[in-house]
């Protein structure tokens, strides 16, 4: 992903945010233990913002499990999504990149498939900023499992039409863990959460047409690529349903 692409990528998902909301994975409670271990304490109680947080898949989630959670998202649409879906959590405008946040206010911080649209150079010292003494950082990305073999060979087809390198496909549209910090102020532990979710065809097509590399494409090109996906789902799997596998790749750093 180019610098002079991001900005439009990351605003394409405001035409789309009903279909994000109705099509995207969620995320598996073996996350958010591991998300506990590694920042070494409890979500119960903590208080948590949820950063880039779209239609509110993962701020539901740590709610659920106790968290003070307020989200932080810039999209007008979304914001709107966000709201219908979850009309008990708070919700304020902001981005990564400038924290509409008070400094030490924060035990947790969570990027859920948002980290790669921030500017590390900024992110990382606001990030600081905003937690508390001991608190952490923790990010992470639903990325396709390519040990299945059809999830391997549809990465190659959208590979081809899109021209995309592997190693971004794999991270949902983010950058490679290791360039979440070019600054080398913060020091990751990483872990691997492996997990599946049985989907219909037309619900699979819907998630991955809701990605930011089908949404800034053309109406016709969009129709075409998910027509052939189609075709070929179908023939591997002519009962129309399918198991999406995902290994969820988590970083989590803490502010010492």
């Amino acid at each position: 992903m180019t610098a002079s692409s991001q900005p439009t990528r990351a605003h394409s998902f405001n035409t789309a945010a009903a279909q994000y909301a109705a099509s995207r994975p969620s995320y598996p409670p073996a996350l958010f233990d591991a998300i506990e271990d590694l920042a070494g304490r409890p979500l119960l109680g903590a208080r948590v913002a949820d950063i880039g947080a779209g239609t509110g898949i993962a701020t539901a989630l740590l709610a659920a499990r106790g968290a003070d959670v307020v989200a932080v998202e810039p999209g007008d649409g979304i914001a709107v999504e966000f709201r219908r879906a979850n009309p008990g959590l708070p919700i304020v405008r902001g981005n990564g990149n400038e924290l509409p946040l008070a400094t030490a206010s924060a035990d947790l911080l969570t990027y859920a498939q948002a980290w790669h649209w921030t500017e590390p150079a900024r992110s990382v010292p606001e990030a600081l900023r905003v937690l508390r003494p001991g608190g952490a950082l923790a990010m992470w990305w639903n990325t396709t499992d390519l040990d299945v073999p059809w999830q391997v060979a549809q990465a190659d087809r959208l590979e081809r039409h899109f021209g995309i390198r592997r190693e971004v496909d794999r991270t949902g549209n983010g950058a490679p863990a290791a360039l979440a910090d070019p600054t080398g102020a913060l020091d990751f532990t990483r872990r691997h959460v492996r997990w599946s979710r049985p989907v219909t065809v037309d619900r699979h097509l819907a998630n991955i047409g809701s990605h930011s590399m089908f949404l800034v494409q053309s109406e016709e090109r969009r129709s075409a690529i998910l027509g052939d996906e189609r075709d070929h789902l179908l023939a591997a799997f002519p009962d129309a349903i399918l198991e999406e596998t995902y290994v969820v790749d988590l970083l989590v750093a803490t502010n010492s």
